[in-house]
């Protein structure tokens, strides 16, 4: 006697494995760890790698915007600013048209670093697009990209105080 299929699980039935939000935190904490370890050999953690990131990208922004970047409080983007101006990997000067705003930028060794990092990190996505090819990885890409401005677009606002 014959089984009958099981049906796949409607969205109501899935369970937490199939989920496209768990599927994407596995893959985040895997790619935290490999992304902490490679940093950590070029003397830096993954918040001063994408602090020195986007300074490439975004020369002279303040602790504050870096902060937004970085998913971390102003408070704590000024400590890591302060860790790599210690380290000579960035420097601070003031805004000429805001007295109390330092701007940041990249050093010659701190891009040094930065390239470094990089290199490790092409090691690590290499790894975790191995199996698909690329026409995948650049739709996984734009698909992840998409999401990411989703969410953002649609987070709830909380009411003021």
């Amino acid at each position: 006697m014959r089984r009958a299929a099981k049906p796949e699980p409607g969205p109501a039935q899935q369970t937490p494995h199939s989920r496209v939000a768990y599927l994407v935190y596995r893959v985040e904490r895997r790619l935290r760890a490999r992304l902490d370890e490679a940093v950590r050999a070029h003397g830096v953690t993954t918040t001063e790698y994408v602090t020195l990131s986007v300074l490439r990208h975004r020369d002279g922004m303040s602790c504050a915007q870096l902060a937004r970047w970085a998913f971390v409080t102003p408070q704590a983007m000024n400590l890591v600013v302060s860790a790599l101006e210690k380290r000579q990997l960035v420097r601070r000067c003031k805004d000429p048209n805001h007295g109390r705003v330092l701007r940041t930028s990249l050093t010659p060794k701190g891009l040094a670093t930065l390239e470094a990092c990089d290199r490790s990190m092409d090691v690590i996505e290499a790894d975790m697009l191995a199996n698909l090819a690329p026409s995948e990885a650049e739709m996984l890409r734009r698909l992840l990209a998409s999401c990411a401005r989703s969410l953002e677009a649609t987070r709830p606002r909380l009411p003021p105080f």
